[in-house]
Formats: structure tokens, sequence, C-alpha cells
């Protein structure tokens, strides 16, 4: 049995099978007409298989028949509702369904699913509410207006930064950076080890400030496409090549390639890139910091003077550690035990300027680092989550140690 639903906008086939509590394979089965290399078009219809986790409401229903028809309790199908008025179901909301006996996992980051800007605002609040001692802070907007969250654990003295998505097409660090905050705010919360560690301990020492997405303008574009009425839509589709198509693109939604705006190196990057103007990856903008993405976390690290900085970035199973000598030198030691940790490849780059680990090298002279997790190319698929997760999780807790 299957019922209708009306694509909104934001939604992608995953968003829409996490929303229903049902797998990918369950929602292409019951719309064969939909492809799944496609983008999801508001006011498309598709069927949703009936199962627990959400329904949109028909003509017609009622709490109690809702119940019914999911052989669910009435008072838990409320309870999971509140603040609907029974009396007056709103056509076309959709309600939470409870979970089947047994089937209640207790994580509120699901990493089963592709990970976007809505999911993460939605997970930030939740575990902000389940650990009141994550402080969360805006830094600043994305092109599109979009706040950029930053989120604290700890209270230690020595402080700490790790990002991720800083290119669109790399959204699984996102995914990698909140998975980890989860892990490490539970351990704490209950004094139970994470991976062996004591983690309040770590935290009593350490104060982490973790960026989840830099670029949330750009991972949106990536998992959801443009759609006619979008702001840029005709510069976006003539900078990609005349595709609507863009699951490869990295750069924010001014075709900026936001890890190549920092000042170290810019002029020098400008010239090896030759890229003349917008596009998906590699153009560094107009000048140093134009984007507000990229002045928002400069701003960001000039506030918190960090003792270290990770950004996380797919792919290749690489460390990179150096900045044209300006390393202090514990940064080889420390990339070395970073790879020993993870398996990855610690690299000495030459020939790479304007990152944010450059700049931060340059600037404060203290280790910072970039991380090419996973392998193949992106965007990565989800399947590769728990690898890479295995081996960037050891990576941050090795670095909390350090």
């Amino acid at each position: 049995m299957t019922y209708p639903y009306v694509v909104q906008r934001g939604d992608t086939l995953y968003r829409v099978a996490r929303k229903f509590n049902i797998n990918l394979q369950s929602l292409l089965a019951a719309n064969p007409g939909v492809d799944p290399d496609r983008y999801l078009m508001p006011g498309q219809l598709l069927q949703i298989p009936a199962r627990n986790g959400g329904y949109v409401v028909q003509a017609g229903d009622s709490f109690y028949w809702i119940a019914r028809k999911f052989n669910i309790g009435l008072q838990e199908l409320m309870a999971v509702n509140p603040g609907i008025d029974p009396a007056q179901l709103p056509i076309g909301q959709t309600l939470r369904l409870p979970p089947p006996q047994g089937q209640e996992s207790g994580d509120i980051v699901n990493t089963r699913w592709e990970y976007g800007y809505a999911e993460m605002i939605d997970d930030l609040a939740l575990l902000q509410t389940r650990y009141p001692f994550i402080a969360l802070e805006t830094i600043g907007s994305s092109v599109l207006g979009k706040p950029i969250p930053a989120v604290r654990i700890g209270t230690g003295e020595r402080r700490l930064h790790y990002n991720g998505s800083f290119h669109a097409n790399e959204w699984i660090t996102t995914l990698l950076v909140m998975k980890f905050l989860e892990d490490a705010a539970r351990a704490a919360a209950t004094g139970a080890s994470f991976r062996r560690r004591n983690m309040a301990e770590l935290f009593r020492r350490n104060t982490l400030w973790l960026v989840p997405m830099v670029n949330p303008d750009g991972v949106e574009l990536v998992q959801e496409g443009a759609a006619p009425d979008h702001p840029y839509y005709e510069q976006l589709i003539r900078w990609n090549g005349g595709s609507p198509d863009f699951r490869d693109w990295k750069a924010n939604i001014r075709g900026v390639d936001l890890n190549d705006q920092f000042p170290a190196g810019w002029e020098i990057e400008r010239d090896r890139r030759a890229v003349p103007g917008p596009g998906p990856r590699d153009w560094v903008g107009p000048e140093p910091l134009s984007e507000p993405e990229s002045k928002a976390m400069a701003d960001f690290t000039r506030k918190y003077d960090f003792a270290m900085t990770i950004a996380f970035h797919t792919q290749g199973r690489e460390i990179y550690w150096n900045y044209r000598d300006l390393e202090p030198p514990e940064s080889e030691a420390i990339a070395a035990r970073f790879g020993q940790v993870s398996g990855y490849r610690p690299v000495k780059l030459t020939d790479s300027d304007a990152g944010y680990k450059d700049w931060f090298i340059q600037e404060w002279r203290r280790p910072g680092f970039t991380v090419e997790a996973g392998l193949g190319i992106n965007p990565l698929p989800i399947s590769q989550f728990p690898e890479m997760y295995r081996d960037a999780g050891n990576i941050m807790l090795a670095a909390l140690e350090i």
C-alpha cells in the first residue's frame, strides 16, 4: 500500500526516504518512473510505501484513523506530535510516527543517509537539548543568507578547531564532524569511554570548536540542484557548462573555491590555477576573502586563537601538514601520529597556496592540517562512511590527546 506525497523544495530521494523512515530501495520500487540520477522537482508526485516514520495528512484523516492504519497507540501518536490539534489536522502536514518497538537506537545523527544543511541544523538543536554543555554560535552567513553554525564542547584552556565541507561535493565530511560531536558528547555526559578514551577528562583539558559545514549553499546545490527560480539559476547553468547536474560542484554558490580564498600566497595560487572566472571548482575569486563564508572562517579563527586546526576534505587518505616551511617543528611528528592511528599517509605538499590550512600556519606558526578522508570520486558514497569515520575519528581523538 502506498500514499501520495508532493515533493517540497529541498527534498531529495534520500531526504524523502529518511523523512518517512523507509529505505531508498523501497521508495524507488514504489516509483519506477523516477530516475535516481536526477534531482526531484517541487510539485513532483511520489508514492510513499506505508512505513513507520511519517505520514502526510490526507482529507478526512483523524488521529484515531491514522493510529489504526499503522497499528500504533493513539497516545503514542499524539505524544510524538505535540502541539498539533487532533480536531484540526492540516491537510498536507507530515505527522511523525513512533518507531516500531525495539528499533529506537537513541542516536540523533543518522549516518545511513545523505546529509545536508537541513539535517545538520535539526541535529544541532537536538544535540544541544540532550547535552546542554554544548554551546552554539553563528559565525556568519553564506551568500544566500544561511547561518553558519559553530559548536563548542569542552572547557579546557587549549583550543582546537575542526571543520568540514569547505567543498560542496565533500558534504560527507560534515557527517564525520557531526557524528564525532554526538559520540564525544555522549561519552562526556555519561562518563563512558569513547574508543577507550576518557572524554570528560579530554574536555577538561581542551575546548573543541567545530564548524561542520563551511559551504551550505554549495552543499545544497550538489544535493538538490537548482530550480529555475533559484536566484543564481542562469549563472549556475552557464558556469556549469550548460549542465543541470551539479554533483561535481566544489565551489560556493558564486562559483568561488572557498579553500583557495585565504591570504597565504593567494596571488600565486590565482596564477597557478589560471581559472578566469566562476565555475564548479578552482576559481580563487576576485580577491582574498571576497566570499562571506571564507571571511566568516577567517574572523572566527582570529577570534579564538586556536592551538591547532584540522580541515576535513575528501578524498585520498592523506594528511597535509606543511606550508612553505612556516609550520612549527612538531607538525611533522603530529602528522606521523595521525597517520599511525588512521592508516592515512602524511604528505609534505609543494605548489599549494591560499588554503585555510596554509593561512593558519602562516599567520600563527602553529600546527594546521588538511585531512583527505576516504577514496574514490566525490561525492563519496554514504557506504564509505563507517570506514571513514573509524579513521577520521581516530585523528580527531589523537589531536585532543596531544
